[in-house]
């Protein structure tokens, strides 16, 4: 157990006497009942069976933050980071700042933010490898490294940017509430080393002594619909009508006179002039995730075309499978796909531990979506590979199989972006533009292959002329869709497309025009759908607009994430840093990208020294979860 100094301050220990029954949220403060099985059970924090004697152990606590105390000292900062061993360039527990006003009547607001370890955690759902579980004791959402393989997928969904992804070791960890420290009944660290007794703990919904508000805002704090976050606010000075940002986000905050109520606006603080800005956009840390979802997307298509109209006996179609490119065509399918599904695996932290992706099937979309793109590659394999030996039967069952895993995968790869803490993704466009993919680059993969065979009937490239025109039109529509959305509303879906506008606005105009020049192409080649100069000249268009757009659709998500400072947690800093060299420095707390290696070596060894016992067991898991912490 924790050791209790002897000479451990009054303010470090829990106070909390009597609790409510329901929070704000109107969710259970009691988290397990007398009788359940999860009553007398050890956390075996750091190997220790022994467990506390705290009376509220199963009783969800949560942070209390005093904004009117906070001095932005920044000692919670540091008493996290030692507690927990953190390197420069992670923290648990940060503190942001908003502004308003000007000299001399200036405000500063401080925000000091840590996992809010939430009624409804986002990041439990939506992790593949299930390295998060919510607790009965204290209601601590905690997270295993070791388990995570490094996917991201927490800091996406997270609205408070509460999982830190470390570039160094290849995996995320945050902030585990201290619950060694609550066992013994002390207060978390970052809590005891305040200075201006701004932070306190205890039992959700229990103002602490000489508070006076409760609330669950505060401006710059996402809305808590998302996962009813367990923490509570006091800000009852008055602060200025506008409020902004210090970090580089174009947001800003403004008074709603009517409720009193903050909410995020566009900060026009990176101009109005367009910029190219094509090294970051074409060169960022996702785009990996282009390369797999653009080359994912086009090989289902290309596929449920074929083997759907080859079952339909649709004459367009079975021209093509008639054909002798056929086999080639299949084979090329199969390179692609292989160069998506590489792309991405390598982009893991972890990635020879690629296997624990299909741990949450219950809860996460990516999980999900790992299932049916994995399926639908060995239903592509084995169709491929049966289909030289023309067994009829075999063949057709991996046809059908893929005829069925390929959508699914493509569904739930559009289900993981519709993140209600991204708002730019948040939008039926996202599926629009995904079919519109998989219809237009399926069919012109199809097309190009299919011109090397002089056995292919001309109607079959109407047919596929068509699907590109049909899969365009629909992109087309639905960018249309998004932009008037996005650019009328408010927040950050409004500051992403400011930042389409402006920051990358010659790439966003650029991909409108090659938009419009491959329909155009397209309606040119239904009059002749033998050309291949202007099938070549099709197939660049799209592919140059559908990269830059996937690109963009990376690039220009900003999160509902706590407002950063100047240095810390500051997107715009972070660059500076890598491009100018500061990021040797390790005291800035930057860090670069780091190369991931595939350990052949750790796979095998897990390999060896799993039993088959263990290994069905594991599969179980899969299927068969156990509402047991």
């Amino acid at each position: 157990m924790f050791e209790v100094r002897s000479d451990e301050p009054k303010y470090a220990f829990l106070w909390d006497k009597e609790t409510k029954a329901k929070n704000i949220y109107g969710d259970s403060i009691e988290l397990t009942s007398d009788q359940g099985g999860l009553h007398g059970v050890s956390l075996n924090i750091n190997g220790d069976d022994d467990l506390g004697e705290n009376p509220n152990r199963y009783k969800q606590h949560g942070f209390y933050f005093n904004a009117d105390n906070c001095i932005g000292c920044h000692a919670c900062e540091a008493a996290c980071s030692e507690k927990n061993d953190n390197p420069a360039h992670i923290s648990f527990r940060s503190v942001g700042f908003v502004e308003g006003g000007t000299y001399p009547d200036y405000q500063r607001l401080n925000i000091s933010m840590a996992c809010n370890h939430c009624d409804d955690p986002v990041c439990l759902k939506g992790c593949p490898t299930r390295a998060y579980t919510k607790y009965a004791e204290y209601g601590a959402v905690l997270q295993d490294p070791d388990i995570c393989f490094g996917c991201g997928y927490c800091t996406w969904v997270c609205p408070y940017n509460a999982p830190q992804l470390d570039p160094v070791k290849g995996e995320v960890s945050k902030c585990n509430m201290c619950v060694d420290r609550l066992e013994v009944g002390l207060k978390p660290s970052c809590v005891s080393a305040c200075l201006g007794n701004a932070l306190d703990f205890g039992v959700i919904e229990n103002v602490p002594e000489n508070r006076e508000e409760c609330k669950t805002e505060i401006p710059g704090f996402p809305t808590t619909d998302i996962t009813h976050p367990n923490i509570r606010f006091q800000q009852s000075r008055q602060t200025k009508p506008e409020m902004t940002r210090t970090d580089s986000m174009p947001l800003k905050y403004h008074k709603d006179e009517d409720s009193g109520k903050y909410k995020p606006v566009v900060d026009a603080k990176k101009g109005k002039q367009k910029h190219w800005n094509w090294k970051p956009l074409l060169l960022a840390h996702e785009s990996s995730h282009v390369i797999f979802t653009l080359a994912t997307q086009a090989i289902v298509g290309a596929f449920v075309m074929l083997i759907a109209g080859d079952l339909l006996s649709l004459p367009a179609f079975t021209s093509i499978t008639s054909s002798s490119a056929y086999f080639a065509l299949l084979v090329v399918m199969n390179v692609l796909l292989t160069i998506g599904l590489y792309k991405l695996n390598m982009h893991l932290g972890k990635p020879h531990r690629f296997y624990r992706g299909f741990y949450n099937l219950r809860h996460s979309p990516v999980s999900r979506e790992i299932a049916g793109v994995s399926l639908f590659y060995t239903s592509l394999l084995g169709y491929t590979f049966f289909s030289l030996f023309n067994i009829d039967i075999i063949t057709t069952a991996f046809g059908v199989l893929g005829l069925i895993s390929g959508p699914v995968g493509v569904f739930y790869m559009y289900k993981l972006y519709r993140i209600k803490a991204r708002p730019f993704w948040n939008h039926w466009q996202t599926a629009s533009s995904f079919i519109g993919t998989c219809m237009s680059l399926g069919a012109i993969t199809i097309a190009l292959v299919a011109l090397a065979s002089g056995d292919v009937s001309t109607l079959s490239f109407s047919v596929l002329v068509g699907c590109i025109l049909a899969g365009l039109l629909l992109e087309a529509v639905g960018h249309i869709a998004h932009a008037k959305d996005i650019s009328s509303g408010e927040g950050e879906g409004a500051a992403s497309w400011y930042l389409q506008t402006t920051q990358y606005g010659w790439p966003f105009i650029i991909s409108n025009i090659l938009l419009a020049g491959a329909i155009a192409l397209a309606g040119v080649l239904i009059f002749t759908p033998t050309s291949i100069v202007l099938w070549v000249l099709l197939f660049i268009t799209m592919l140059s607009t559908a990269f830059i757009r996937r690109s963009l659709f990376f690039a220009l998500v900003i999160p509902t994430t706590m407002p950063g400072a100047f240095f810390w947690k500051n997107k715009g800093f972070e660059e500076h840093a890598k491009e100018t060299g500061l990021a040797n420095m390790q005291q800035v707390g930057v860090e670069y990208e780091h190369h991931r290696k595939f350990k052949l070596d750790e796979l095998m060894e897990t390999i060896k020294t799993t039993t088959f016992k263990e290994a069905y067991e594991q599969t179980k898991s899969i299927f068969v979860w156990k509402s047991a912490k």
